[in-house]
């Protein structure tokens, strides 16, 4: 199974702190985001990822290379500056992911063991989609769980996902997000769903990103040294 992680966009709300520098490139504990995702990746036996590329494309290349580094290959599906939103992304490089794929979000920091998503069966045409308790800044959340109907209550889409290559077929290349898709396959049951309870973050905002890393450097204070 393959990986895709989504790297191309430009990070508006991030600024000024993405305007030399790829959201998922901004770090954690002194590491960029995306390399907890490759780690995560690696770990559940996923090795060959591909990561879509726009704002300040060079900054992932020149870090990542072609991944041999990090016991991965990785293949860069380009894209127009402006990128083509998440679904669009998709799109482009559908031709690098095969028949059956994980995307993950490049700009979320969370413990999601991907090995979960591996083990589900997915039809052709079908996808998957993790979702989380509604943070804060989304308190009205996103999508209901499918198997208690479209009258319950909503949750946060994780920017977690799983997808056959089928779910996509037919959509030209070009700009397209995801949210609009999703719930258009949702209403026609090819959408499954799941709640994740577990640490999970959206890097959306510098105060958010100086929120984590504070937060995880106290954790680490509690934690005992060995060696």
């Amino acid at each position: 199974m393959k990986a895709m992680i989504l790297a191309a966009g430009r990070g508006q709300r991030m600024m000024p702190l993405t305007a030399s520098m790829p959201k998922p490139m901004l770090t954690i504990m002194g590491k960029p985001l995306i390399e907890y995702h490759i780690e995560r990746l690696k770990a559940a036996g996923i090795t060959e990822i591909v990561i879509n590329l726009a704002w300040h494309a060079n900054k992932i290349t020149e870090y990542f290379a072609d991944g041999q580094a990090f016991g991965v290959n990785i293949h860069y599906s380009q894209e127009p500056e402006q990128g083509l939103e998440t679904a669009g992304g998709i799109v482009r490089a559908l031709p690098f992911l095969g028949d059956d794929f994980i995307v993950v979000n490049g700009d979320v920091f969370t413990d999601y063991d991907v090995n979960a998503l591996k083990a589900l069966h997915l039809d052709e045409g079908e996808g998957h989609i993790v979702l989380v308790e509604n943070p804060p800044h989304n308190p009205n959340g996103d999508f209901t769980l499918r198997h208690l109907g479209p009258q319950s209550q909503k949750y946060t889409f994780s920017g977690i996902s799983r997808f056959k290559a089928s779910f996509f077929q037919g959509i030209p290349d070009g700009v397209l997000p995801l949210g609009p898709l999703l719930r258009e396959r949702l209403a026609s049951a090819d959408i499954s769903t799941e709640l994740y309870i577990g640490m999970w973050n959206d890097i959306g905002t510098p105060e958010r990103l100086t929120q984590l890393n504070e937060q995880l450097t106290e954790t680490l204070k509690g934690v005992p040294h060995v060696g």
